[in-house]
């Protein structure tokens, strides 16, 4: 087996090793937590989810999941540069591997979120980054969009539309159960759910579907009324969820659901509340009715 097979192979065992610690906090350690390089900082002031490996081969070892993405990063002794990926040791054994599981070990499943320990940030330098340009405010508005924290549901490659969710809003609840049966899980359209929240609870529950290593799993129990699938956990990070809602502010868009979607001419449509034709906006996705 190849050096790149195997790191394949080990890196979807990390992915299963590690489901259950998106929501953890920062394990204890002897001494204080380093200071993160700015382009790892961003993606907490963005809303990843984020744990301390620890320090090995003197490199201080980060691991991140935004959008259900895992990405594993080692800063360098000098703090100035870092590098993404697993680390191997010189007899070819992966460093990451050992470092996921005794931090698994010593902290259990399913940990609570981030601790007040470490400072999150700000998002201003992020929103003071120079924008494109783009040809229209509408284009301007889908690039948004796209780069929000959101939740896919359904298969990859099926056409996408991009929906505004708040966890207690009914409208979105039936929103969702119309489309997931016909629509979502038989690959005519991908729903990529942009969870918010109006109110402390559902800002909560918001940030625990982000966070969580199987939010479909969840949404959908939510929606079938079980009431432990999105529990209220203020601790967890909140910074995704409080993006969203500045987006959502900036735009000057106040009610959910909200959906926003390129159609086949490359137009961006958006409906406001829940779709009336279906099979209309399936086939103006470019799908199959």
């Amino acid at each position: 087996m190849t050096l790149q097979s195997r790191a394949f192979i080990i890196l979807a065992l990390i992915t299963v090793f590690t489901g259950s610690l998106i929501q953890a906090g920062y394990a204890q350690q002897n001494r204080p937590l380093p200071q993160l390089p700015k382009p790892i900082q961003n993606l907490v002031d963005e809303g990843a989810q984020i744990r301390y490996l620890g320090n090995q081969y003197n490199m201080d070892g980060w691991l991140t999941i935004k959008n259900g993405q895992e990405q594993y990063f080692y800063v360098q002794p000098d703090g100035k540069s870092f590098v993404m990926g697993l680390m191997f040791d010189n007899s070819g054994q992966v460093v990451t591997v050992d470092q996921v599981n005794a931090l698994r070990e010593s902290e259990g499943e399913f940990l609570d979120g981030l601790t007040d320990d470490f400072a999150l940030g700000t998002t201003d330098e992020v929103n003071q980054q120079d924008r494109l340009e783009f040809k229209s405010p509408s284009e301007q508005l889908f690039y948004d969009i796209e780069n929000s924290n959101w939740i896919p549901l359904g298969q990859p490659g099926a056409p996408i539309m991009y929906s505004f969710i708040d966890p207690q809003c009914p409208h979105c609840h039936a929103m969702l159960t119309n489309l997931k049966e016909n629509y979502i899980d038989t690959g005519r359209m991908q729903l990529r759910i942009i969870p918010v929240g109006f109110r402390d609870e559902t800002r909560a529950q918001s940030a625990y579907l982000l966070a969580a290593p199987n939010p479909q799993e969840r949404l959908w129990r939510h929606l079938e009324g079980d009431e432990s699938a999105l529990p209220v956990r203020p601790e967890i990070n909140q910074q995704g969820v409080q993006r969203n809602l500045a987006l959502m502010q900036s735009w000057k868009l106040s009610v959910t659901p909200l959906s926003l979607y390129r159609a086949k001419d490359q137009s961006i449509k958006i409906i406001r509340g829940q779709p009336q034709d279906i099979s209309a906006l399936v086939n103006d996705l470019g799908g199959r009715v």
